[in-house]
This record gives structure tokens, C-alpha cells and sequence, in this order.
């Protein structure tokens, strides 16, 4: 059923889920923006660059998504689960590496 052809309810849904989809992807993204460079390749994984590309890609997807009603489709699910995959997996390891902080112990700053 195409997106215009769903009762209300339905379509309120769609936004929402749209919506929170959208925050999700922004917020990876602006949290890929803040890591320094050095931790992804540390971490093993995809450098910053390919990382803010993959999550640039899904931040627009998700915006627009979001913007024209909750319409979703296969590349928002896509945009989503790249999101996922960044805060699930990349994240909590290049997190660890902090800018300009020296003297750090197991238990934080000293």
C-alpha cells in the first residue's frame, strides 16, 4: 500500500519511527565527527574518513526520510543498520581513545 493510502495512525507511526531513526543517525554521525583520526586505525577499523562518509550517507537518507512523512524504504533501512553498526561496534572501541589525554589509568585521568 503506497505511503498516501495508509490510514492515520499508520502514517503517524511512520513519522515517528522516521523521526527516532533520524536521531539515531545524526547522532552517530556527529559522534564520528568528535573521535580523533588515529583511534579508528588503532581500533582495526575503517578510517574516520570512510566512517563519516558511510554515516554522511545515512544522516541524509535519514533526514529525508523523516522530512517527506515516514517514508521508508530499503536504503533507510540500510542507513539505519550502518548507524547501528557504528554505535554497537566502532564506537565503544575507538571511545577509548581520548584527544591529548596523556596520563590516563585503567580507572580514568590521574
Amino acid at each position: 500500500m503506497p505511503p498516501s493510502r495508509l490510514p492515520a495512525p499508520a502514517l503517524g507511526a511512520c513519522l515517528a519511527l522516521a523521526v527516532a531513526a533520524f536521531g539515531f543517525e545524526a547522532w552517530a554521525f556527529i559522534d564520528a565527527s568528535m573521535r580523533p583520526p588515529h583511534a579508528y586505525l588503532a581500533a582495526g577499523k575503517l578510517t574516520k574518513t570512510k566512517w563519516l562518509l558511510i554515516l554522511g550517507v545515512a544522516f541524509v537518507l535519514g533526514l529525508y526520510s523523516a522530512a517527506y512523512g515516514g517514508v521508508t524504504g530499503f536504503l533507510s533501512v540500510i542507513a539505519f543498520v550502518a548507524a547501528a553498526v557504528y554505535l554497537s561496534d566502532v564506537r565503544p572501541k575507538v571511545k577509548e581513545f581520548r584527544k591529548g589525554t596523556t596520563h590516563s589509568g585503567p580507572y580514568g585521568p590521574w
